[in-house]
């Protein structure tokens, strides 16, 4: 039985993913580690981890259930998690409409019987990782992000790390 490893997130455009990826590779003179590639660069909404390749169609059926609406996400903190040794950015609050999109993804997906972490739904953007405690991170660009949609992803686990295949777009009302 084939598996597949998926999560939806939402994806940057390519000029705010660029402006990401350089301001990570200037904070990775401070932390070391690994930097994410501009290709890679997300926001994951729910993690299902792997799954039979026919319960892709289950959890895209359910993420068309989701009525979220466009916003932006506002990349205003750079943070370092020492437990997991991750250098993220985000926004000082979530913004009240991804944090709805969030949860109705994760009951719709929880209705059509996929297991999800427990752990509430927390609003970063990882950029390194494996890097050590920075002393002090450089200062983050201005940074605005739409988000307009979000999306169904395929991970593949490789020595150079993962890399990601869309599998499909859901739009959110204007």
């Amino acid at each position: 039985m084939t598996r597949l490893r998926l999560f939806f997130a939402a994806w940057p455009p390519g000029r705010v993913a660029n402006a990401l990826y350089k301001w990570a590779k200037a904070a990775s003179d401070e932390t070391g580690g690994r930097v994410t590639t501009a290709e890679t660069i997300h926001l994951t909404l729910a993690f299902l981890g792997e799954v039979a390749a026919e319960r892709a169609t289950a959890a895209i059926e359910a993420a068309r259930q989701v009525r979220g609406t466009a916003h932006r996400l506002p990349i205003e903190q750079a943070r370092y998690w020492r437990h997991n040794r991750i250098v993220w950015v985000g926004p000082n609050e979530t913004p009240p409409a991804l944090a709805a999109l969030a949860a109705e993804l994760k009951s719709a997906l929880a209705q059509a019987g996929f297991e999800l972490e427990r752990r509430a739904f927390e609003a970063h953007v990882t950029l390194i990782r494996k890097g050590r405690e920075p002393r002090m991170l450089p200062a983050l660009p201005e940074i605005d992000w739409p988000v307009g949609e979000f999306v169904l992803v395929r991970s593949r686990l490789s020595n150079e790390g993962s890399s990601y295949e869309v599998l499909e777009r859901f739009p959110l009302a204007r």
